[in-house]
């Protein structure tokens, strides 16, 4: 499945180097990679402004890999086209990588938020996985830009572990619904991996023919059929 999930919150650290120009100032001779756990950021105490011009660079990253891809996109592309000093990159971030992983964090948190948003408490299992099934698929086609990004970009080596380690995290989320739909006789007694599985597939396929223009509806028409789909196949 791509770096999407239902229903609640898509990946640490590689160990290859990759070159950025030469521009890195992490004690790594100007790798961006380097041998250390991408993602775990220097524990700062930001101020309002500080997290808008971090939130700035983010944004900067992703249109930048959007447009040229991860490896080909320098330090110094996403300080210009943030607008921002490129010696602050460095308080913010220690490495390219770790900007990329919270990037991932980033979607993460918003796709999560969005499920949880959609979901009734109140309202039973599978009408809760239907919810957020609706809100996986609205919050992947409003985000197309960076869902296809990580379809073009997990087969590179050096950020392939930054985006497989969340997968663990969205199946995990989906077996607890699966399993209380299972115990209020819900869902089919089957393997709940399994169909937790065929779930986030059926996600994540459509919504990657919807971005490649092979379907002719709204982000909101597919959501609806994509969810009964889901409710149909699990009952």
């Amino acid at each position: 499945m791509t770096e999407a999930s239902v229903p609640v919150d898509g990946h640490p650290t590689a160990d290859r180097n990759t070159n950025d120009d030469n521009e890195g100032n992490d004690g790594n001779d100007g790798n961006d990679g380097g041998v250390r756990a991408a993602g775990a950021l220097p524990s700062r105490q930001l101020t309002e402004q500080g997290r808008e011009r971090q939130q700035q660079l983010v944004e900067a990253a992703m249109a930048l890999f959007s447009e040229h891809g991860y490896a080909a996109t320098r330090i110094r592309d996403i300080c210009d086209r943030a607008g921002v000093a490129k010696g602050l990159f460095y308080w913010y971030f220690p490495t390219k990588l770790d900007l990329f992983a919270e990037l991932v964090r980033t979607m993460r948190r918003g796709l999560r938020r969005a499920q949880a948003a959609a979901m009734d408490p109140n309202s039973d299992a599978l009408t809760r996985l239907r919810q957020a099934t609706v809100a996986s698929v609205v919050f992947m086609a409003e985000h197309a830009a960076y869902f296809s990004l990580v379809d073009v970009e997990r087969a590179d080596p050096t950020i392939a572990d930054t985006l497989r380690a969340g997968s663990q995290v969205y199946l995990d989320d989906v077996l607890v619904l699966i399993r209380e739909a299972q115990r209020g006789g819900e869902v089919l007694d089957a393997d709940p991996t399994m169909l937790a599985y065929g779930l986030l597939g059926a996600v994540s396929s459509y919504s990657n023919a919807w971005r490649a223009g092979r379907l002719d509806c709204t982000p909101e028409e597919l959501a609806d059929f994509v969810a009964d789909w889901v409710v149909r196949a699990l009952r």
